[in-house]
């Protein structure tokens, strides 16, 4: 039995990932803030697949809650086979307008955290020659949109960049970029949503499932929707400028993910 770690896993795509994996039989650490719903959740899994459930509670945009994960994924006495970095937030406003703290936090959650969880995970896996990591990202790292766009952009960078880097070692990585999806992401940063074409929310579950499938088959890069492949491909020849006005409004009114 392989051991999966999700950040961010009590709600949203980071709980669909934990569902998904103990339903296939993965024992799964889960990451995330806060201590009650990591409980609750790792009970659930518990007693619905048979699965054991480890509950770490870290704050990822803390040193503590970044170093106490890292210390984890580098315990070779129990190997993690699978990391999810999915922990994540978005900041409402422009720039100039989210306060440089709020920023800074947003990176070392969006790339400090998953260079180094990455890196901790990937150290061991190498060694092994066997493993797997999904760094989610968003379909806002194709557009110009901003600190979180930037950050985004980063991680689909980084990630495929590692992935080349480890060819041939056995060990898989895989920038996931979705659109909307129903999670908790936007109500947090009090984002409205009510504007936002149905046809555009993405399920948790069937886009995890996707994501999985594309992991298996060795992709550096998920869009796990032909909706969004679509989008996507309209954006590669559409004029950047125009981008930036749309994406920037957008963006604004519902958040990207």
């Amino acid at each position: 039995m392989t051991t999966a770690l999700i950040t961010g896993a009590t709600a949203g795509i980071g709980a669909a990932f934990a569902r998904r994996l103990a339903a296939d039989g993965r024992d799964v650490v889960l990451v995330a803030r806060d201590v009650k719903r990591l409980r609750e959740q790792a009970t659930e899994l518990h007693d619905r697949h048979g699965i054991e459930a480890e509950v770490l509670a870290a704050d990822l945009s803390e040193e503590s809650g970044i170093a106490a994960v890292e210390a984890r994924l580098a315990d070779r006495k129990r190997p993690v086979d699978l990391l999810i970095n999915n922990a994540g937030f978005g900041n409402k406003g422009r720039f100039l307008e989210v306060s440089m703290a709020d920023e800074l936090t947003m990176l070392k959650v969006h790339c400090e955290a998953v260079l180094r969880l990455t890196s901790a995970a990937t150290a061991s896996m190498r060694d092994r020659g066997r493993g797997g990591v999904v760094n989610v990202a968003s379909v806002a790292a194709f557009v110009p949109r901003g600190t979180y766009g930037a950050s985004k952009a980063w991680v689909v960078q980084f990630t495929q960049g590692a992935a080349r880097d480890l060819a041939g070692s056995g060990v898989r990585l895989m920038a996931l970029c979705p659109g909307f999806v129903r999670t908790e992401f936007h109500q947090r940063a009090g984002m409205g949503t009510d504007n936002i074409p149905g046809w555009m929310w993405l399920d948790a579950d069937k886009l995890v499932a996707s994501a999985l499938a594309d992991l298996a088959r060795g992709r550096t890069l998920s869009i796990p929707d032909p909706r969004y492949k679509a989008l996507m491909g309209v954006v590669k020849l559409a004029p950047r400028s125009l981008l930036g006005g749309v994406s920037s409004r957008a963006g604004r009114k519902y958040g990207p993910r």
